[in-house]
């Protein structure tokens, strides 16, 4: 009986996950034919809620794109590997505490901030580089232009999604 009432219980989350996903597709999918511009999949992935690096991105397109790639990503193809995504729960945001963590080492005498080009620096030398759309977009959402710095603290608040 317990098996029955389990399957139900992913049924149901399998119908939500699958309506949810239909929803943020169809927002880009501009000719109605189920099909989207591959440039789109990224944003359509993080409107559900997911967080992947660029290397995941490129993976997950892969997953998801014909054998000859035509730039389009159709919906039947796109729908089975996001389904599964969301119900192993893969690239979810970084919790809030390590992202202050993660601050923290970039600002050894804990004041708090870091000035732009600080920023600029670690976020395009360091690690897997920010694009120069990325880092305008960051900045634009982070830096105090009275201070030309970012708090962290409060850009963390401000980024950080409630499962709630």
């Amino acid at each position: 009986m317990a098996d029955d009432k389990e399957r139900e219980g992913t049924e149901l989350v399998v119908a939500e996950f699958h309506k949810k996903i239909k929803d943020a597709f169809e927002v880009f999918d501009h000719e109605a034919n189920n099909t989207v511009d591959v440039r789109e999949i990224g944003t359509i992935i993080r409107s559900l809620g997911c967080c992947p690096s660029e290397g995941e991105l490129h993976d997950l397109i892969l997953e998801v794109e014909e054998e000859e790639p035509t730039g389009y990503i159709r919906f039947e193809k796109f729908l089975p590997v996001m389904t599964k995504v969301l119900l192993e729960k893969r690239y979810r945001p970084i919790p809030e505490d390590i992202l202050l963590r993660a601050f923290e080492v970039l600002d050894p005498s804990k004041r708090g901030f870091l000035t732009k080009e600080e920023l600029i620096k670690y976020m395009t030398e360091e690690g897997e580089p920010f694009s120069q759309e990325e880092m305008e977009e960051m900045l634009s959402a982070a830096i105090d232009p009275e201070s030309n710095s970012i708090r962290y603290k409060d850009y963390i608040a401000m980024m950080v999604v409630d499962d709630g």
